[in-house]
């Protein structure tokens, strides 16, 4: 063994620096074998992919090898929030106990920080729309003089879906670079200069994609520098991936050029072109554009295989392309009679030719190994995506394109890690869609007592999912329950229009009475949601029960007894007309594979263990998780979806469960 691996074999132990740093840490035979796998890797260079289980520790099991290496490396994760998590608490902690002399740096996209010229040219604006915004503009302004980082995170009180944040922060498309009078100060390229200078950078995987993407920022010149880069929460990398890898066309998009235009044409070129006809010509030609879908439901995705998208009029959405066209074009024209006038319409010029680009490739046949699609909401956007990453990360990624760069990537060590990776040991369901079914990989078991700390119920009087009365029957069983708990209910739903059904139903039964506080997703910003069901009743507030969907299967992490029961609707299973999961289903099913075995069941096993993950998030956790969904135990896949689980026990009948609902009753008020 190696002197490196020694010393990271030797961190982990009883005796050893995080142990003399941290007097509740105990050694954990899952951790030091992640991290003894992390080492040999960064040693010898090459892919491993770790599923480690909640309470593993792999966080520390990654930053030790990591910082004890000595190499230049990239910490991505999927969320902010992690990603500030492990720049502010986790790696200054394990710096300090390591006394390593590292520097650290964190580095996010663009629309994480202020803009100052963004900034003042919202605050010179004459747009009426703005005016309701001033109150949070000058409280940015306070801000804005004694910030160092221009991170809008810091700026408290600030909701991450605040309409003020695009008006102070800049994207790919509107930024002027170099020309801009304030790049001296700019707080993105700042943050770049310092990302470039450190020994370890905290990232985040969407500015990993955007960035592998143009290849013409911030990544482009800190990839190839580090030797080592881990992936932490690597289960969403291949939806992140395919997001930023594919083309996009928006009215929202195209909205904001719009008034882009406008702005730099009235106040640095009034007069030689009318601006406001050029301008409205073109916002309604976007917003045409939009209309052709107001048939259809909103957030609805349209299957677009022909020339035209799935439910909308031939002669409609042709004739809004070609005026969008002719509007562009017209935009274009006129910019380019000033361009030499200032630095704002050479990138606008810029910006109307690379959406004239996109208008012409949608008119043109899909690019074959992916799929097309138009998203349906305020605003309409124009999608032709991968059907997976596996070709990025053989290519760009892992430079598997020739003999000699082969050699080269081997000196690269990259690590992919996350508690949900697979239901299988090889973990396909991750490994073959970003292309590393040739890795090593691992798994690493919860050391958590799962047998006597949970349990799963599945009530045995539900209706079938595709029963009218399903989400009515969940509603009122959640009620009983929550009621008799006190709270301490978390309901996963795999539908925002159950989640909004139930929501309902609860808030008239529980909330409205007083009884308990029901918490619905959408209410408000989801960390204060994610605040006060914390709290629960502990500070002499009501129990609680939050309703959620999406985001709140995973990485929502509530320890102790604020949270003791998990209720789940029904089997997450993709959605069968989704275009994305259409397209990935037929080419498995042309590859002589069967899709819902090979493609629905593992989404399904994935998503539902990250659901059940939310249960218990540390030693002293008890709870049960409940799946209203028969098909779980009626099904022959119910039997491989309930072994992906942790090892649980069964609850069988409702009595059981009361039983075992009135156990952590009497457990909780003795604690």
């Amino acid at each position: 063994m190696t002197q490196f691996l020694q010393a990271v074999a030797a961190t982990f132990s009883d005796e050893g620096v995080i142990a003399q740093a941290t007097p509740q840490f105990k050694s954990r035979a899952g951790q030091t074998e992640m991290a003894m796998a992390v080492a040999e890797t960064l040693q010898s260079g090459g892919e491993l992919v770790v599923e480690a289980g909640t309470g593993v520790g792999k966080t520390y099991a990654y930053l030790v090898p990591v910082l004890l290496s000595g190499q230049r490396a990239l910490v991505s994760t999927a969320t902010k929030a992690l990603q500030d998590q492990l720049f502010s608490r986790d790696i200054p902690k394990l710096i300090d106990a390591l006394k390593l002399p590292i520097r650290v740096a964190l580095l996010k996209g663009r629309g994480s920080y202020l803009c100052t010229l963004r900034l003042s040219q919202a605050r010179q604006s004459n747009d009426a729309s703005l005016r309701i915004q001033m109150h949070a503009l000058s409280k940015i302004e306070t801000w804005a003089q004694s910030t160092r980082t221009g991170d809008l995170s810091e700026l408290s009180g600030l909701d991450d879906r605040s309409p003020v944040i695009p008006l102070v922060t800049s994207t790919r498309d509107n930024c002027l670079g170099s020309p801009c009078p304030n790049f001296k100060s700019c707080h993105v390229n700042l943050a770049r200069k310092e990302a470039m200078s450190a020994d370890v950078v905290v990232i985040n995987h969407h500015l990993f994609f955007a960035d592998l993407n143009v290849r013409d920022t911030g990544m482009a010149e800190l990839l190839p520098s580090v030797q080592t880069v881990v992936f932490d929460e690597a289960h969403q990398l291949n939806e992140i991936g395919i997001n930023f890898l594919g083309r996009h066309l928006s009215t929202s998009q195209l909205l904001e050029l719009t008034r882009d235009i406008l702005g730099a044409g009235v106040q640095l070129a009034r007069g030689l072109v009318d601006w406001t006809l050029i301008c409205s010509v073109l916002e309604k030609s976007a917003r045409d554009l939009r209309l052709t879908a107001q048939q259809s439901r909103s957030g609805s995705r349209l299957r677009w295989a022909d020339p035209v998208p799935d439910d909308i009029e031939i002669a409609d959405w042709l004739t809004a392309m070609a005026q969008l066209q002719i509007a562009l074009e017209a935009a274009l024209a006129a910019l380019d009679a000033v361009s030499e006038m200032a630095p704002d319409f050479v990138r606008l010029h810029e910006r109307v030719a690379m959406q004239l680009r996109l208008i012409q490739d949608f008119q043109e046949p899909c690019a074959e190994g992916s799929v097309r699609w138009v998203e349906v909401g305020a605003q309409m956007r124009l999608v032709e995506s991968p059907l997976d990453i596996s070709k990025a990360v053989q290519t760009h990624m892992l430079n598997r394109q020739s003999q000699n760069e082969q050699v080269n990537a081997a000196k690269k060590s990259w690590v992919f890690t996350s508690a949900t990776l697979g239901e299988d040991d090889q973990m396909r369901w991750f490994t073959e869609p970003c292309g590393l079914s040739e890795a090593r990989k691992l798994r690493v078991a919860s050391p958590f007592d799962y047998a006597n700390k949970a349990a799963i119920y599945v009530p045995p009087a539900m209706p079938k999912p595709n029963d009218m009365n399903h989400t009515r029957s969940v509603a009122a069983w959640v009620e009983k329950h929550a009621r008799s708990l006190g709270g301490r209910t978390l309901v996963l739903t795999t539908t925002l229009n159950a989640m909004r059904q139930i929501g309902e139903s609860l808030t008239a039964a529980l909330g409205q009475s007083g009884e308990l506080e029901v918490l619905v997703q959408g209410q408000g910003p989801k960390r204060r949601l994610m605040e006060r069901f914390r709290v629960g009743a502990s500070e002499g507030g009501l129990g609680c029960v939050l309703v959620a969907s999406a985001s709140f299967w995973e990485g929502f992490d509530v320890p102790g007894d604020a949270l003791q029961l998990v209720v789940i609707d029904k089997l997450p299973f993709p959605p069968p007309h989704d275009p994305l999961v259409e397209a990935r289903s037929q080419r498995l099913e042309l590859a002589g594979q069967s899709s819902f075995s090979d493609y629905s069941i593992p989404e399904a096993a994935v998503a539902l263990k990250q659901g059940a993950g939310r249960l218990i998030r540390s030693e002293s956790d008890q709870g049960v998780l409940v799946v209203c969904d028969p098909r779980l135990t009626r099904m022959s896949y119910g039997r491989r979806l309930m072994a992906c689980l942790p090892p649980m026990r069964r609850i069988h009948t409702e009595l059981e469960f009361v039983s075992a609902l009135d156990l952590l009753t009497k457990t909780s008020t003795t604690r």
